[in-house]
């Protein structure tokens, strides 16, 4: 695996033509770019016609089955529809109509980074606009090395450097899934353009040689077979580094295993601040069990907790369908992580914590941002911020809450946000925006209070940190 201070080092010789052609990931999770801008770049050993590739693209009775379905639950786990399927009115169009429903694996979803809008391109077996020509040698080279046919550089928004690990039997799977068990789409999706010098793809050579890991997953013998088993779902297809770990100058992941220190310790992407995943008590999971996570990526509740931001779509697009033994590997996986970057306490005995909660019960509010809190949120998030089970989430030792950033929750002030919508979850709940009825200085204050209250303990919110966010987001 790729080692953070090695990479640290190539970085200082090369920083400087790097970052002419980078392009930032997006959460999610992992916002991922195309397998291929231009999917009808054939490499040598995929020189059959047209009508050939759409005949291997079809389902035939030769194909495996079983095999297929499997790459069709892989497909779910790496999350691939969230960042290739455009949202309702906004997929590439048709004889000058943009689609009225989602096209699954289309592409044409556009995402912002500081240099440009990325478009996610068709992955679909069609063998013009989508991969249907790509052999499996390389779907595996674009999928693991952000290598297309021909020798396009991609984007490191599509998540490579992770997908590196997935081993030979998930990969031939995938690609089964993919020519067999997709419907090909004759659509092309946009065409990324970014300005000079960011379109310079030949750089991402050098991007990838100082900072992508180059290794298949191997597993550790000291780790039991479902921790194991975790640790390759978290670190390849699910890639949660892409979103959970914090980024260098030049945009890459600072370590894709828990070998790196700062692993999953979080990090910042499209102003969401995705929190810790170690077991640090404060601002990661060291509170919550094994079960409590497992039901968060379940259903979208667990522990009092609930996702945020482009989470939202993982847990509804990806995490809700894998079974049960998976989503209990991810979690203990995550629950053998040791505490690194610990930040914030949370103490909820302490004389503080009890104060706040009687001052908020009986009316007697005098701390800033106090009043605010019972004016606008506490009919939800209670007035002893522990929320609603499967409804509200806590406030109180949130781990979001206590995260050295405050980014994600002055978004969710400015911008309001929504539960997901799952199979086995409750029903999905939406928190209106505060946008038009809280300054940046009252929401500083309440956010505030927010964390230094019920035994919170993180620092404090500036009016400055609000306005800082609201530009960013041009909101």
């Amino acid at each position: 695996m790729a080692d953070a201070l090695r990479h640290n080092r190539r970085a200082s010789a090369i920083a400087a033509a790097v970052a002419i052609a980078l392009s930032v990931v997006t959460p999610h999770a992992g916002v991922a770019q195309s397998l291929s801008d231009h999917a009808s770049a054939v490499s040598p050993a995929a020189s059959a016609s047209a009508s050939n590739a759409a005949s291997a693209a079809t389902p035939t009775a030769d194909a495996n089955a079983t095999l297929i379905a499997r790459g069709a639950y892989l497909a779910k786990a790496a999350d691939c529809a969230g960042c290739h399927t455009a949202p309702p009115g906004k997929a590439p169009a048709q004889d000058g109509h943009a689609p009225a429903k989602p096209i699954p694996f289309a592409g044409g979803l556009g995402m912002a980074s500081p240099f440009g809008t990325i478009y996610s391109s068709n992955i679909t077996p069609d063998p013009n606009a989508g991969i249907g020509r790509y052999t499996y040698d390389d779907f595996a080279r674009a999928v693991r090395e952000g290598v297309a046919p021909g020798g396009k550089r991609l984007y490191p928004a599509m998540p490579f450097p992770s997908f590196s690990g997935i081993n030979d039997e998930d990969m031939h799977a995938l690609y089964a899934y993919f020519m067999h068990g997709v419907q090909p789409v004759s659509i092309p999706a946009p065409e990324t353009r970014l300005p000079f010098p960011f379109n310079q793809r030949w750089v991402l050579g050098l991007w990838s040689w100082a900072f992508a890991s180059h290794s298949r997953f191997e597993p550790q013998p000291q780790r039991d077979a479902l921790v194991n088993r975790g640790a390759y779902l978290v670190q390849t297809l699910g890639h949660c580094g892409a979103c959970h770990t914090p980024r260098g100058p030049a945009y890459q992941e600072r370590g894709y295993n828990e070998g790196d220190p700062l692993y999953l310790t979080g990090g910042t992407n499209d102003h969401w601040f995705a929190p810790n995943l170690t077991g640090d008590p404060g601002s990661g999971l060291g509170r919550f069990s094994r079960e409590q996570i497992a039901s968060f990526l379940k259903t979208g509740h667990g522990g009092g907790l609930a996702p945020f931001g482009s989470m939202v779509q993982v847990v509804e697009d990806s995490m809700q369908y894998l079974d049960d033994e998976d989503l209990d590997a991810i979690a203990a996986y995550l629950k053998s992580l040791p505490a690194r970057q610990p930040y914030g306490r949370y103490s909820p005995q302490s004389m503080a914590a009890q104060q706040s909660v009687r001052a908020l019960k009986t009316g007697e509010i005098e701390r800033p941002g106090a009043g605010l809190y019972q004016s606008y949120c506490a009919r939800c998030h209670q007035a002893d911020g522990m929320g609603v089970a499967n409804k509200y989430p806590r406030l109180a030792g949130n781990p979001v809450v206590l995260s050295p950033h405050a980014t994600s929750l002055v978004r969710l002030l400015v911008e309001g946000g929504r539960s997901p919508d799952t199979q086995e979850g409750p029903e999905p709940h939406r928190m209106p925006s505060f946008a038009g009825h809280l300054t940046s200085t009252e929401m500083a204050r309440v956010l505030t209070f927010v964390r230094t209250a019920w035994g919170n303990d993180a620092q404090p919110v500036t009016p400055r940190d609000v306005r800082s966010v609201r530009g960013a987001i041009h909101k």
